[in-house]
């Protein structure tokens, strides 16, 4: 069994990093999730969105800003061409701008509008693109789309990956039960939303854009180190927020030991199976709203 003392040098170990107003820290983003923004992972929704020079387009939940500067290379070769990243993170802004992202404001994805200070930026954008971050946005999913639909050209269009149905669906279902047994309603705490591409298509239609791709893939993701880190990354100031570093860290080791059947190979190295949805749409003219 997990003891008091072992959960105290969990803590001092695994000892979180500062994190921001939102939850998010770009230092231990980038140490323990690099794979996110990895070539091997984003190949495919880069293809889906396949920027051209002399395109604007906007990167919603641009994070660290890996995938938002490659796309500003490209984009930037023709005259007229510009990627404004956003984020509800302002350290992850910070280190974007470090990465080389010009243009960048803080923003909810489920309900924002373009900052009327910056007129370098378009009114319209070409597309819009979005990498690991609408699975962020539980509160409201639809509120996602219908900002989107504003700030695109009619035609315009938007490609995204997310985390989707059945993602990291085993260390979900241990975190739900230890929290539960913790006397807390883990409905409360979680916050990923994960749809299936049926519910997705309907959000899609309703929002008013025509789906032009959508899919759902299995993913094995190898960790760089074990889960605790993982969970120290993407639940510790999320799914965890309301408990004390000791309460946590207790929560976090507990987890571990339940996916440890199933999430780490004979050599002692961890993964995760992620299920990605990838999607393209195009926003239809306004009278195709339903």
């Amino acid at each position: 069994m997990y003891s008091h003392h072992d959960a105290k040098a969990d803590t001092a170990q695994h000892a979180p990093e500062k994190a921001d107003a939102s939850g998010w820290s770009a230092s231990l983003y980038n140490k323990n999730a690099s794979f996110v923004y990895s070539p091997a992972f984003t190949t495919y929704v880069l293809d889906l969105l396949s920027a051209q020079p002399g395109e604007r387009i906007l990167d919603l939940g641009c994070g660290s800003g890996e995938l938002t500067a490659n796309i500003q290379k490209i984009v930037e070769q023709k005259e007229g061409g510009i990627v404004v990243g956003t984020d509800l993170s302002s350290s992850m802004l910070e280190k974007a701008k470090a990465n080389g992202v010009k243009h960048a404001f803080i923003a909810d994805a489920q309900d924002f509008e373009l900052p009327k200070d910056r007129p370098e930026y378009p009114e319209q954008f070409d597309a819009v693109f979005s990498n690991a971050a609408l699975h962020w946005c539980k509160r409201d999913p639809l509120g996602v789309l219908t900002s989107v639909r504003k700030v695109l050209k009619p035609g315009g269009r938007i490609a995204a990956e997310m985390g989707g149905f059945m993602n990291c669906v085993g260390v979900r279902a241990a975190l739900h039960d230890v929290v539960r047994s913790k006397g807390r309603d883990p409905e409360e705490y979680d916050p990923w939303y994960f749809p299936s591409m049926e519910d997705y298509v309907k959000l899609l239609v309703t929002a008013g854009f025509e789906p032009t791709h959508i899919s759902l893939t299995p993913r094995l993701t190898p960790l760089p180190t074990d889960m605790y880190d993982w969970l120290n990354t993407f639940a510790r100031n999320t799914f965890l927020r309301d408990f004390s570093d000791e309460e946590a860290s207790e929560i976090m080791r507990e987890v571990q030991d339940r996916c440890r059947i199933d999430s780490r190979d004979a050599s002692g190295k961890w993964a995760l199976m992620y299920v990605r949805l990838r999607f393209s749409a195009i926003r239809k003219p306004d009278e195709g709203v339903q």
